[in-house]
């Protein structure tokens, strides 16, 4: 059997979470077993701070402890390296810090990225990385 890899970014975390546009892709691929997701510390970092501004400390808590239990979802940590190829994305410009681990990281595993982020899309063709449209505006 092949596995397909996927990298979430923290907007298909929040869609899945809130039940958004795209979330039924993202459930359908996190739960399908000829796929594997990733997702890096970085951007569930940022999901959690969103989650922590607009609901509070204890839904914020509830979202890291459902991803860290998720089995389908690889959580990716942060040495040098990917931060230091984090930031080479970021200075090309348009990215928010935490989106440019996202794109970093599936440059490196050479996988789509899962997203709805218009300033994703922006620079897929720029950096020659797929994407995953679950956004509400069609993809360019």
């Amino acid at each position: 059997m092949e596995i397909t890899k996927f990298v979430l970014d923290t907007y298909a975390i929040l869609a899945l979470l809130e039940d958004e546009p795209g979330a039924q892709v993202v459930a359908d691929i996190i739960s399908d077993d000829t796929k594997m997701s990733f997702l890096s510390l970085i951007n569930l970092g940022e999901a959690y701070y969103i989650v922590l501004r607009k609901k509070g400390e204890k839904a914020a808590s509830e979202l890291i402890e459902t991803i860290c239990a998720d089995e389908s979802i690889t959580l990716i940590d942060c040495p040098w390296t990917r931060i230091k190829e984090a930031a080479r994305v970021k200075a090309l410009g348009g990215l928010s810090y935490a989106d440019s681990f996202a794109v970093s990281l599936a440059q490196e595993l050479q996988a789509p990225i899962i997203t709805g982020d218009p300033e994703i899309r922006k620079l897929a063709p720029k950096l020659a990385f797929e994407i995953i449209w679950i956004g509400n505006a069609t993809p360019v």
